[in-house]
C-alpha cells in the first residue's frame, strides 16, 4: 500500500505565495473599511461623510481582492453567487472612490466628480446587465478604466498645484495626499504597462500603492474630523456665552407684593432661547409683568429677545396701561424686528387695590384659576412686527383673594402627544386640581417636569417660560 507521503504533489509556490498576500491584504483592507465605517458612525455628529465612503471603498476592495483565493473554497451558497457578486463589485469601487474625493472637494472639482459617479454607476448596471446576458464581466472594463484614469488626472493637476488645492480642496493639508496620489498613479501606470508586455507584476505592489491612497484619504478625514469639531466646540463655547449673558438679562428675583405672590420660571429648548420675561416695578404694591415670545429659535430669536430688554425699559412710563405698553413696545421694535414676529403678555397689578389691567399681542391667553375652574382671560392684539401703529385693547380685573394668574409661552401648551393631543388649558387645569394647594413655584416647577413627558419624544422642544400670580 502506497504511503500518502510517497504520492507525487506539485506545488505552485508562487501562486500560492500570491494567494497569501492576497488573502492577508484583502481581510486587512476589509477591516480597515469597517473600521472607517464604525468611526463614521461614532463621529456623525461632525458630518465627515468621508469616513463612510472610504469604509464602503476600501471593503470593495478587499472583497474584490478575496475573491482569488477563497475562489473555490466557498461554502456552496456563496460559491452560486461569487461570480454575480465578482461582476457587482469590480464595478462599485470606483463610484465610491469618486465619492470619497468629492467628499474632499469644492466648486466645479466636487460637481466633476459628481458627474463621473453617475458614470461610473451607470457603467456598473450597464456592466452587470451584460454580464447576466453574456457571461462575461469584462465587457466594460475599458471604459471604466477610462473614467478611472480620467479621475486619476483631474486629482493629480488639482493636488499639484497649491493654488488649485487651496480653491478646490476642503482638505487642511496636501504634503502626503500629493505623495500617495504620485505613489498611486506611478504603480497603476507601470503596471499597466508591464503587465501587456508579459511581465506582470506581483499583486503586492498594487496593494502597496492602494493602500498609501487610503493612508492619505484616512490622514485627510481625520484632519477634517479634528477642524470640524474645533470649530464645533467654538461655537458651543460662543452659546454658552451667548446665554449666559442672556440670562444675566433675565431677573433675578421676584417682586414682593403685600397681598400677591409671584414666582417665575424659565426654561430654553436650545442653549439660547426666543423667550423673554420682565418685571416693571414702580412702588412696592405694584407690578408690570411681561412675557413674550419671539417666533423662532436659536441665536435670531435670542437676539430679538435681548432687544426686548432695552426697549421695555424705553417704555416704563406706561406700565400701570397695558394696552399702551404693548403699543409703545410695538412702535419701537417695529424697524429692527425686519419681519420677525414677536408675541407678548402683560399684567399689570395693583396690590392695594386688589385689581390687575392686562393686554396682548397675539399671545396665548392669561388663564385664571379659581373655585377649581379655569378660565382664559384674552384681550389680544396683533403681533409684534406685523404693522407698526397697532392698538391692543385692555382688559380689568378684580382679583379676589385665593385665585391663580398663569401667563405662559406656547412651549408650556402646545406640545402633543402620541395621539397628537396639545397638553393645552387641559393638562393645566388637570394639574392645577391635582395640585392646587402647592404653591405657585411648587406648580410652576411641576408643569416643566410634566411637559416634557406629554411630549412624543419625551424632551424639550420649544423654549418654556411660566408666570404664577398667587393672590393672597
Amino acid at each position: 500500500m502506497q504511503m500518502l507521503t510517497d504520492l507525487p504533489v506539485t506545488i505552485d509556490r508562487a501562486t500560492l505565495r500570491a494567494d497569501a498576500i492576497d488573502l492577508a491584504c484583502g481581510t486587512a483592507f476589509v477591516i480597515v473599511g469597517l473600521a472607517s465605517c464604525a468611526i463614521a458612525f461614532a463621529r456623525r455628529r461632525t458630518k465627515v461623510r468621508m469616513f463612510y465612503w472610504l469604509g464602503i471603498w476600501t471593503c470593495l476592495y478587499g472583497v474584490n481582492v478575496l475573491w482569488v483565493p477563497l475562489h473555490g473554497i466557498q461554502p456552496y451558497p456563496i460559491r452560486v453567487i461569487e461570480p454575480y457578486a465578482r461582476a457587482l463589485t469590480m464595478y462599485l469601487v470606483l463610484p465610491f472612490a469618486f465619492l470619497s474625493w468629492m467628499e474632499a472637494t469644492r466648486g466645479w472639482v466636487r460637481r466633476f466628480s459628481a458627474v463621473l459617479v453617475v458614470i461610473e454607476v451607470a457603467i456598473a448596471i450597464v456592466a452587470f446587465a451584460v454580464f447576466l446576458v453574456t457571461g462575461d464581466p469584462n465587457r466594460l472594463l475599458v471604459p471604466n478604466n477610462l473614467v478611472a484614469a480620467l479621475g486619476l488626472a483631474v486629482l493629480l493637476v488639482v493636488v499639484s498645484s497649491n493654488k488649485l488645492f487651496a480653491k478646490y480642496c476642503v482638505m487642511p493639508s496636501r504634503g502626503f495626499f500629493t505623495f500617495a496620489a504620485f505613489v498611486f498613479t506611478v504603480e497603476a501606470l507601470f503596471s499597466n504597462i508591464i503587465n501587456p508586455l508579459g511581465h506582470p507584476m506581483p499583486n503586492i505592489f498594487e496593494h502597496l500603492g492602494f493602500a498609501i491612497l487610503l493612508a492619505a484619504f484616512g490622514h485627510s478625514a481625520l484632519q477634517m474630523v479634528e477642524q470640524s469639531e474645533r470649530r464645533l466646540l467654538g461655537i458651543e463655547s460662543e452659546l454658552q456665552v451667548a446665554r449666559e449673558i442672556q440670562v444675566s438679562i433675565l431677573p433675578t428675583t421676584v417682586p414682593e407684593l403685600t397681598g400677591v405672590r409671584i414666582a417665575a420660571r424659565y426654561q430654553p429648548a436650545a442653549s439660547v432661547a426666543g423667550d423673554f420675561y420682565e418685571f416693571l416695578q414702580t412702588d412696592p404694591q405694584s407690578v408690570g409683568i411681561l412675557v413674550a415670545d419671539v417666533c423662532g429659535h436659536g441665536v435670531p430669536a435670542a437676539l430679538i429677545a435681548s432687544m426686548l430688554k432695552v426697549a421695555v425699559q424705553s417704555v416704563a412710563s406706561s406700565a400701570d396701561h397695558p394696552g399702551e405698553l404693548l403699543g409703545a413696545l410695538n412702535r419701537t421694535l417695529a424697524a429692527p424686528l425686519r419681519g420677525q414676529l414677536v408675541s407678548a403678555s402683560y399684567l399689570w397689578i395693583d396690590g392695594k387695590a386688589q385689581k390687575a389691567r392686562y393686554s396682548a399681542a397675539g399671545h396665548p391667553p392669561m388663564l385664571r384659576w379659581r373655585n377649581g375652574r379655569l378660565e382664559a382671560v384674552e384681550s389680544n392684539g396683533l403681533l409684534f412686527g406685523v404693522l407698526p401703529d397697532v392698538v391692543y385693547p385692555e382688559r380689568e380685573i378684580a382679583l379676589t383673594k385665593g385665585e391663580r394668574l398663569l401667563i405662559y409661552t406656547d412651549g408650556v401648551t402646545e406640545p402633543e402627544n402620541l395621539q397628537g393631543v396639545e397638553f393645552g388649558a387641559g393638562g393645566l387645569q388637570a394639574l392645577l386640581a391635582k395640585n392646587g394647594m402647592e404653591s405657585g413655584a411648587e406648580v410652576a416647577t411641576r408643569v416643566f417636569a410634566e411637559v416634557p413627558l406629554w411630549q412624543v419624544e419625551q424632551r424639550q422642544q420649544d423654549d418654556m417660560t411660566l408666570v404664577v400670580v398667587d393672590v393672597l
